[in-house]
């Protein structure tokens, strides 16, 4: 099978194109809205900075500049195709997971967004890019993934279908603690936030949750 391509037709295929698409502008304005009022939660302000790392063509960034006029967004991703075509329009840059470190960023962010991503990207990647994610972290971070216990639907190609406990030791080890609906805070923030606003307990294959057909399922390369 020939290695994935971010290119043009990637886009198409996943984000735009009626029969294939999984990018729906509402799902995405959905969790924009989430990821910023927990942030805002927590931090006890309006949210100033945010980093989207794995952005694609950065769709979060005009709902963001329309909620939050002013905010500072910067995109990363590793898609030669997205950075051109939206960089300068939404301050998107080249760049991979695993080699934030060497990006020079002008962190650190009140809001980290990590979306439909962590699932691609290889083991070694991964511990890096986590390490430099919660060093510029300043508030919380909004990092979906998709483990092997998860129904779901869309891109598998190259997908590491991982289990829940690998995600946790390497969040763990990254020092990031979860508190709930994709949001993970510092270990130095974590003191501040209650039992039950983080979250309880770990995800096993054997609690797999069926979706109804009112739920339908989350989607690998869905709405960035």
């Amino acid at each position: 099978m020939p290695a994935k391509r971010y290119d043009r037709d990637y886009f198409e295929r996943w984000y735009r194109h009626p029969a294939t698409r999984i990018h729906v502008t509402s799902m995405v304005e959905r969790k924009v809205r989430l990821a910023l009022a927990a942030a805002e939660y927590l931090i006890q302000r309006p949210v100033r900075t945010v980093f989207d790392v794995g952005c694609g063509e950065g769709p979060w960034q005009p709902i963001l500049a329309r909620l939050r006029p002013g905010v500072r967004y910067t995109g990363v991703d590793s898609s030669e195709y997205a950075v051109r075509r939206f960089g300068r329009r939404r301050n998107l840059r080249l760049g991979s997971f695993g080699g934030l470190g060497a990006l020079g960023l002008e962190g650190p962010f009140d809001l980290i967004v990590c979306s439909d991503v962590l699932h691609y990207v290889p083991a070694g990647e991964l511990r890096r890019g986590l390490r430099v994610l919660a060093s510029l972290l300043e508030g919380m971070a909004w990092i979906e993934v998709f483990t092997r216990a998860d129904p779901i639907a869309g891109d598998f190609h190259e997908m590491k279908r991982r289990s829940p406990a690998f995600y946790d030791r390497h969040f763990h080890a990254a020092g990031l603690v979860h508190c709930g609906l994709y949001g993970f805070v510092r270990e130095d923030f974590a003191p501040g936030v209650t039992a039950f606003e983080r979250g309880r307990g770990r995800i096993t294959a054997q609690r797999r949750y069926r979706k109804s057909s009112l739920n339908p399922p989350h989607g690998p390369s869905g709405p960035r």
